[in-house]
């Protein structure tokens, strides 16, 4: 068995932003997160606001309601310039200050000198200049208290709501780097357990050559069945257990040919089992072990039977061996399983088992337990 443990992948960096990092921080946003100033979104908002506030104040108002309309959609379009100025600007804020403070301040101060720039611009020619009109100072007094007392708190709410969507969005973008890294560690321990059975079966093979064995023919046609079955699954993180049951039948019996006396095997599965799926090369890794450290080391052999059922929608999966025993089978279990139940907590979670049990008068049963689903959750 290969010795050497493919050095753990490293794990995707977790992004998490907390209101006060997301408040204080200037930096670049992720990208898809960053809001265009003038967004259609937010000058939609700003519209809206302004046509229902001028609608709100029309029985008050004593002039035109389109140029209400217009004083209001000038003064949260001019807000609006401000927002997302300090949005990005500075780019760096002292510690002890919160950017939605600076944000919705400028909002706030920002109001008087909009309602003045609107009122100038709406007025422009006319014989008396607005701050001499009492009318107007009473309008520009309205509109001011108005946006003074209203405007600061849609800033808020906007803030509000973008960084409940850019906890959203990074917590997504966190469970995306979990699930490839994971599948990314699947994939590097199965590259592990792969060629350990390639090698390992064509060195028994070649035994059977140098001794100059008339069953090594029939050894390599198995072999062949065996790699037919195995090599399509090579890459694949997760099979089906009908495609294990053919790669583990494949595989005794290359052993069977090569130890025909001393290896006799069992396959049974139920109808409903076969469409689970499991990570690839498990059943082959618990008997391969069985072959290795329970028949092999036994003068007499001994016999292998593989039991799958399926129970209140989980599979039970058995490996029976009456092979030397868990006593005299040494260390080299260690490597091989420990990979196996890396492999499953990487597939299943916690929701699987997997346990050795020794058996009397000598053998092993390795007991695998895990969801009956067809699909991988």
């Amino acid at each position: 068995m290969l010795r050497s443990r493919v050095a753990q992948c490293e794990s995707a960096r977790t992004l998490f932003y907390s209101w006060s990092m997301a408040t204080t921080v200037p930096s670049v946003e992720p990208r898809g997160l960053a809001p265009r100033m003038l967004g259609w979104r937010r000058v939609r908002l700003v519209l809206m606001t302004s046509l229902v506030l001028s609608v709100l104040l029309l029985p008050s108002w004593e002039g035109p309601w389109v140029v209400l309309f217009v004083r209001m959609m000038f003064l949260g379009l001019f807000q609006l310039m401000v927002f997302g100025l300090f949005e990005r600007w500075p780019r760096r804020l002292p510690r002890w200050m919160a950017r939605w403070v600076l944000q919705v301040a400028g909002v706030a101060i920002a109001v008087p000198f909009a309602v003045a720039i609107a009122y100038s611009l709406t007025t422009f020619g006319d014989a008396v200049p607005w701050p001499h009109s009492e009318d107007r100072l009473s309008g520009f007094a309205m509109i001011t208290g108005l946006g003074i007392l209203l405007t600061p708190w849609i800033a808020m709410t906007a803030l509000y709501r973008h960084i409940n969507g850019q906890a959203l969005a990074f917590e997504l973008e966190r469970s995306e780097y979990e699930r490839n890294a994971a599948q990314t560690r699947l994939r590097l321990l199965q590259a592990q357990v792969e060629p350990h059975f390639l090698f390992n079966t064509l060195a028994n093979v070649r035994e059977l050559v140098d001794s100059g064995s008339p069953q090594a023919s029939a050894v390599l046609g198995s072999l062949i069945a065996y790699l037919r079955a195995a090599v399509p699954r090579l890459h694949e993180p997760m099979t089906t257990l009908a495609q294990e049951i053919e790669l583990v039948r494949a595989y005794l019996e290359v052993m069977h040919m090569r130890m025909p006396d001393r290896l006799q095997f069992t396959l049974h599965a139920d109808e409903a089992a076969l469409a689970s799926h499991l990570p690839a090369m498990t059943l082959l890794t618990l008997v391969e072990n069985a072959v290795r450290h329970g028949i092999d080391p036994s003068e007499e052999g001994g016999r292998i039977d593989v039991r799958v059922r399926v129970r209140d929608g989980r599979c039970r999966a058995e490996v029976i061996d009456t092979g030397v025993g868990l006593g005299q089978a040494g260390d080299g279990l260690g490597t091989g399983l420990s990979n196996l139940r890396e492999r499953l907590q990487l597939a299943f979670g916690g929701d699987t088992q997997l346990r050795l049990l020794p058996l009397e008068p000598k053998g092993v049963c390795a007991e695998l337990e895990f969801p009956a689903r067809e699909r991988p959750a």
